[in-house]
């Protein structure tokens, strides 16, 4: 049986000490923590409440985190077309660790860096920091669209690129669309992905494509940062933990977080992302329990890659003039990724217009959010005036996030 609290990390125990006292020290946090006795061992976390997103943003708002050295960069881990919700970290974005643990880039390789940069998003730049400790040429790609595909696949194929990574909903549509026409990617060894569950659809695609190419995974949120890895030995759903993550699995497989990095910038002390998992015997049958991620039960869903808030968007749309009631449909196709449909039952006195006034507002968000996705794919959201809204027939209950799946 895995322990609820092990680390063989040195000073585990003093770094968990520090963050709660840090914890301790922000006013409005204060009463949550009164009760947490001294910590003996990492046992005693059990009594030390879990923390949310809210909480740790309150915390950071007051503590406001300095790199140990180096620079502060500031992320965001989610958001709709409101404020972002924060983290920091610093130069380097702790891949040192995860360099050693994880090994899918070396000298020889040319990558593709193909997660979409600036807008406060994380992952271009932390895999940025990852070749530059492997060594190898990069190529910072960021975000492309449909019509720029086919230019892509022609270079990619006339440089001999070896790797190739980004969100599996990113992935997917472009090795898609070099099987629709042909391209072939021989020299293509590693797809690497991070920001999403992988998408089964590329294991059709890529033998295809890029015969000699294998997935390799990382997992973590801009709170935690990476968390985990897999090879292409491991389930694409399980992964290795570092050893400076302590990972708890309690009630419901609702998985919490610490940080044990001595100089880590977010107080991160059992921290819930919304995930559940469980420890299993990975199938590269490495040393030790692996930890698989069932997915998320919270009010969050990834789309491309992204957390959106059913929540916060629909509220934030039920808001606008005109808007009646709000319902969010998002599908999930096989072939070309997620689509998100905003459905709008307008008041009586709707102007003229509401739906591509509400699409535009999504749009031209400048936290990024659902925007960020739909600079890939604007025809991804569309925005629809409809009577009634999509109930369930067995129960009459009206949800407001709908999702579905289609080849």
């Amino acid at each position: 049986m895995t322990p609820q609290f092990a680390s063989t990390v040195p000073d585990a125990l003093d770094t968990a000490r520090a963050t709660l006292a840090k914890l301790r020290s922000v006013p409005a946090l204060a009463d949550r923590y009164a009760d947490v006795m001294a910590l003996d061992s990492l046992e005693d976390l059990i009594h030390v409440p879990v923390m949310v997103k809210d909480d740790l943003n309150v915390a950071l708002e007051h503590l406001k985190p300095k790199a140990h050295r180096g620079a502060t960069w500031t992320f965001q881990s989610g958001g709709s077309t409101g404020s972002p919700k924060l983290g920091y970290a610093p130069t380097g974005l702790y891949m040192n660790e995860v360099y050693e643990q994880w090994k899918p880039l070396g000298p020889d390789d040319l990558f593709v860096n193909g997660w979409g940069a600036g807008k406060l998003w994380g992952a271009h730049y932390l895999m940025g920091c990852y070749a530059d400790l492997a060594g190898c040429t990069g190529i910072g790609l960021g975000a492309v669209n449909r019509t720029e595909y086919d230019v892509w696949l022609e270079f990619f194929a006339a440089r001999g690129v070896t790797s190739f990574g980004g969100t599996p909903s990113v992935l997917r549509p472009i090795i898609g669309r070099a099987r629709e026409t042909g391209v072939k990617l021989p020299e293509l060894r590693t797809v690497l992905y991070l920001g999403e569950e992988w998408n089964p659809g590329l294991d059709e695609d890529l033998p295809l494509v890029a015969p000699n190419a294998k997935r390799w995974g990382l997992f973590g949120s801009t709170e935690t940062w990476v968390v985990g890895t897999n090879t292409p030995e491991c389930a694409a759903d399980t992964w290795h933990v570092l050893p400076s993550q302590l990972v708890h699995v309690g009630e419901n497989q609702m998985l919490d977080f610490t940080s044990l990095k001595p100089h880590g910038l977010n107080p991160v002390l059992r921290y819930q992302t919304g995930d559940a998992g469980e420890w299993v015997t990975c199938t590269c049958r490495g040393s030790g329990p692996a930890l698989r991620v069932l997915g998320r039960r919270d009010g969050e869903v990834k789309f491309r890659g992204l957390l959106l808030n059913a929540d916060t968007l629909t509220a934030e749309v039920a808001a606008q003039p005109g808007v009646s009631q709000v319902q969010l449909v998002l599908t999930e196709y096989a072939s070309r990724g997620s689509t998100l449909e905003v459905l709008i039952v307008p008041a009586r006195d709707a102007a003229g217009e509401l739906a591509e006034r509400i699409r535009t507002r999504i749009l031209a968000s400048a936290f990024g959010g659902p925007a960020t996705a739909f600079h890939r794919d604007p025809e991804a959201l569309v925005v629809r005036l409809v009577e009634d809204l999509i109930s369930n027939e067995r129960t009459g209950k009206t949800s407001k996030l709908v999702q579905r799946r289609e080849p």
